[in-house]
């Protein structure tokens, strides 16, 4: 129900220690619980109450014995202590682990990364994507006075801990991905505005490196833009409660709750580079877009398991079309999307096996957004389309969800049958053609390299003029005299053409 998570660490040592509170609820009675901790750090103390309890370990689990069997629906507070060596990251955000890293003037610059490796990491949770503390988090971090420490949520409050060391304790009050419960310690500044959102005014603070802040204070003018642009798409900021927060990181940047990572370098692009291709994804920093979409795909609403990652990535990576299309127009936002295809690779199913944390292939950012967008266009109104995001985020708000649950919502909110789409483009490989031979006075159609029950609505163009058809596996004829050499599918669907005489 609640973490509360003191942590110390040592810079030079590389090393460790703290102290977790889980505030629980038992449904189911046990006299086991099983707590996630990754060597090689250590379990030290396990209390209940005042009790205090045996465990032993397996692995990367501790399992904890309590004398007696909790009856279901009982609360209580299980108190932990830990330490040790800590799994460092080599690559973050790409591996997980806590970054032990200096700023341009040399001071200690420390975090961690742990999306996919999991929270355990660093600190013991039970630590599974659909198991979410419903009542949030404190995080207090303990670091010495010369650094500052930045945590999710607000600031509570500050103590001198010992001496040369103080403890800053920030709290989140809404349900929170483990994996996004993350410090960052450094010698950062601070400066802050409010947006006038949904919701009324959202507190928007700015945490980076002293020597970046004139950098900072310009290159964050683009988070207003972000606000504005994924309210209206999709809905209030989720977490007004414990305001929006842009914190620089030593790694390119993680969707943190509350507590956005950023590490861009203030520049455009990703890393100055437009990964679409088109040029658009020049105009706006990749960081703040990608990852503060985020807040919406991925914290507000959660994959039960990290085989639907999709939910999380498909949607956040679509995001940055409809921030393009928002500020620039729909054509930029589908020349955007439309670039990203380059960068797919086909190579396995976008969704993995599930109940062994099992990852699908990175095509769910780029043939996910594109499956998104496909979607768009069967809805043939933009508004309904924005009516049926801002929907979904008002009916998972806070919630863990299974992709079962998102394709029914969009069948129905289409009055179309997605099943065979979605079934395509995530657990398939192959992107469906669209077979058309001349007759006379007629064109013949059919999907082909495709499962046998796709049958996804497409639109062609006849001379610059729009028809829907609605292919299926076997042959179907339209009537038309129009020009065959200039018929084509429209671009905003991602399939193959194939047209023969």
């Amino acid at each position: 129900m609640h973490y509360t998570i003191l942590v110390e660490p040592d810079y030079v040592q590389k090393t460790i220690s703290g102290k977790v509170d889980i505030q629980f609820k038992a449904i189911a009675a046990h006299d086991t619980m099983q707590i996630d901790l990754q060597e090689p750090i250590q379990l030290n103390k396990a209390y209940l109450g005042d009790e205090q309890l045996r465990y032993f370990r397996d692995g990367n689990a501790y399992f904890i014995l309590l004398s007696k069997s909790i009856k279901i629906g009982t609360e209580a507070k299980l108190a932990l202590s830990f330490s040790g060596k800590v799994t460092e990251a080599i690559r973050p955000p790409w591996d997980g682990g806590w970054i032990f890293s200096k700023d341009k003037k040399g001071n200690p610059w420390m975090s961690v990364a742990c999306q996919g490796l999991g929270a355990s990491v660093w600190y013991p949770c039970k630590d599974h994507q659909s198991d979410e503390p419903d009542r949030g988090a404190l995080l207090r971090i303990s670091v010495p006075d010369t650094l500052m420490a930045i945590g999710n949520g607000r600031l509570k409050g500050k103590q001198q801990y010992k001496k040369g060391w103080t403890v800053y304790d920030w709290e989140v009050k809404n349900p929170i991905n483990n994996y996004n419960i993350i410090p960052y310690i450094g010698k950062y500044a601070h400066f802050n505005e409010r947006y006038c959102g949904e919701k009324g005014k959202l507190d928007c603070d700015y945490w980076v490196l002293e020597e970046e802040l004139e950098k900072a204070t310009e290159q964050f003018k683009q988070v207003p833009l972000m606000l504005k642009a994924f309210e209206h798409w999709f809905g209030p900021f989720p977490f007004y409660e414990d305001g929006f927060k842009l914190v620089q990181s030593p790694h390119l940047g993680m969707e943190h709750q509350s507590a956005v990572a950023y590490g861009n370098g203030f520049q455009n692009g990703y890393r100055g580079r437009d990964l679409s291709g088109s040029g658009w994804g020049l105009k706006w920093d990749f960081i703040i877009v990608h990852e503060s979409g985020h807040e919406w795909f991925g914290n507000n609403i959660t994959s039960n398991d990290l085989a639907d990652m999709w939910l999380h990535e498909s949607f956040t990576n679509y995001s940055e079309t409809l921030f393009t299309d928002f500020h620039f127009g729909t054509d930029a936002g589908n020349a955007y999307v439309q670039g990203t295809r380059a960068l797919i690779r086909n190579d396995a199913p976008i969704i993995a096996k599930y109940n062994v944390n099992d990852q699908g292939s990175g095509d769910m950012y780029y043939k996910g957004g594109n499956l998104v967008h496909m979607i768009r266009q069967l809805f043939k109104s933009d508004e309904k389309f924005r009516n049926a995001l801002r929907e979904l985020n008002k009916t998972y708000y806070h919630k863990t969800v299974n992709t079962e649950e998102v394709e029914a919502f969009f069948s129905s909110k289409t009055g179309l049958n997605l099943s065979p789409v979605f079934d395509q483009y995530l657990r398939n490989t192959t992107i469906p053609t669209l077979e058309i031979k001349k007759g006379k006075k007629e064109i013949m159609y059919r999907w082909k390299d495709c499962i046998a029950t796709f049958n996804m609505p497409v639109r062609l163009i006849f001379d610059k003029e729009l028809k829907w058809i609605y292919p299926t596996s076997s042959w179907k004829t339209l009537k038309t005299s129009a020009d065959f050499s200039k018929l084509t599918v429209d671009k905003n669907f991602y399939v193959g053409l194939n047209k023969s005489s």
